[in-house]
């Protein structure tokens, strides 16, 4: 199984003969790079939130999941072989007047079971714990508000316990918007915790998550393959 950090909330996963990809940016809203590889499946955390559902901006005539119409009609759809199942989640009341809903969810890959947190802002819930209970792979929100603060976040990590953590929606090279960098998350773990790396992409088996890992959660942190301006000559 193979995971690509496109940027922002943006990956592709890739295995079981299906591309996934989660969370697409409107290129021309976030600063960064258009997606330029087909995907067979988009799964978005919402359906009204330009950083986050850009599903149209995903060559290769993808079937679209909205994962929050997901959660509010049984929390659980199949496509193209693939089990999604999602939970409800809201941007921060205490940061934003008017917090927009969205929802986190998870499938399997592979053998390999990733979540992504959507655009949660708030502390998890004990359902929302839960419901991540069991990943391999989390796709955290390490960006700090309007997402979930890094205090909240280190509290859900130590709860669920995933065998790796994958930073995402934090500030990198012309993102355009005000959010922390990857350095105030990763400053708050200690070195043989962390896994810094040169490329945009991770590569895990499920066997390897078969036994508990001796050293416990890893954080993987990738290069965001997408860190480019975007440029209206680039999108044609």
């Amino acid at each position: 199984m193979r995971i690509k950090w496109q940027g922002h909330a943006c990956f592709y996963v890739t295995g079981n003969g299906v591309c996934v990809v989660t969370d697409p940016y409107t290129p021309q809203l976030a600063g960064l790079a258009p997606l330029r590889e087909p995907a067979d499946v988009v799964v978005t955390s919402s359906d009204n939130d330009a950083f986050h559902c850009y599903a149209e901006g995903v060559p290769g005539n993808p079937i679209v999941v909205n994962a929050l119409d997901v959660a509010r009609h049984g929390g659980s759809q199949e496509v193209n072989g693939l089990r999604i199942d999602a939970i409800e989640a809201m941007e921060s009341v205490i940061h934003k007047a008017h917090p927009d809903q969205n929802a986190m969810y998870r499938f399997t890959v592979d053998g390999v079971q990733i979540g992504h947190m959507g655009d949660v802002g708030n502390p998890l819930t004990p359902a929302q714990l839960d419901f991540f209970r069991g990943v391999d792979v989390l796709l955290a929100l390490t960006g700090g508000p309007p997402t979930i603060e890094l205090d909240d976040l280190d509290l859900a990590i130590r709860e669920i316990q995933p065998k790796v953590v994958i930073p995402m929606h934090y500030q990198i090279p012309n993102l355009r918007l005000n959010i922390l960098g990857l350095e105030a998350f990763t400053q708050r773990y200690p070195a043989e915790m962390l896994d810094l790396r040169n490329e945009a992409t991770a590569e895990f088996t499920s066997e390897q998550f078969a036994a508990p890992m001796a050293a416990g959660t890893r954080i993987v942190a990738l290069q965001p393959a997408a860190a480019s301006p975007w440029t209206r000559s680039s999108d044609r």
